[in-house]
């Protein structure tokens, strides 16, 4: 496994976050649905949610498409198999100013279920992510920098000093690696 850094640069565009930190957030993940006769490309949300006193470690738990937050914060409100549909596929919303202090550290990423055969970003026809505080877009792009990866973070949220949450981006790729080793993996480096 290898990870590949991508460059700020192309596909991705950022606004600077409100200084009174960010409360909640959608995730969203959209891609054209294959070809007919080809097999359907399933993308997935993940995010990891770290421990102020242990952001580099293992992740306290993870939210993805077969789970949901204990504490009912971050959930994944729409979900796709395929890609088929109108708008984003899938969608999730981090309420992150209900988040227990405890925790210090959210990682979001997307992983394709590797189900039919190796499938890299580059072979997702419009694969496209964007990351928006109620109206305004904190982040959005494509996967053009980690076209040959098969998993990547998009970016991270922390807490200040203050204890504000704050957006941090960072596309981080991750070579033929599958949603569960990505998920052990994706969180153990600050982006």
């Amino acid at each position: 496994m290898r990870t590949t850094r991508g460059a700020a640069q192309g596909g991705e565009t950022t606004v600077s976050v409100p200084s009174k930190g960010i409360e909640k957030v959608e995730v969203g993940l959209r891609w054209d649905a294959s070809p007919m006769g080809h097999a359907p490309v399933d993308l997935d949300i993940i995010a990891g949610t770290f421990r102020a006193d242990d952001p580099q470690g293992a992740p306290a738990y993870l939210v993805h498409h077969d789970s949901r937050s204990p504490d009912g914060t971050i959930t994944l409100t729409r979900e796709s198999g395929t890609g088929q549909g109108f708008g984003y596929d899938e969608v999730m919303v981090l309420e992150l100013g209900r988040l227990a202090p405890e925790y210090g550290r959210v990682v979001v990423g997307v992983a394709i279920q590797q189900r039919s055969g190796p499938t890299a970003f580059g072979d997702v026809r419009g694969a496209e992510y964007r990351v928006a505080e109620g109206y305004t877009e904190l982040l959005k792009g494509d996967f053009a920098a980690v076209a040959t990866c098969t998993a990547a973070t998009v970016g991270e949220f922390v807490r200040d000093g203050l204890g504000l949450w704050q957006f941090r981006p960072g596309m981080r790729g991750f070579e033929d690696t599958g949603p569960t080793a990505f998920a052990a993996l994706f969180g153990r480096d600050p982006l």
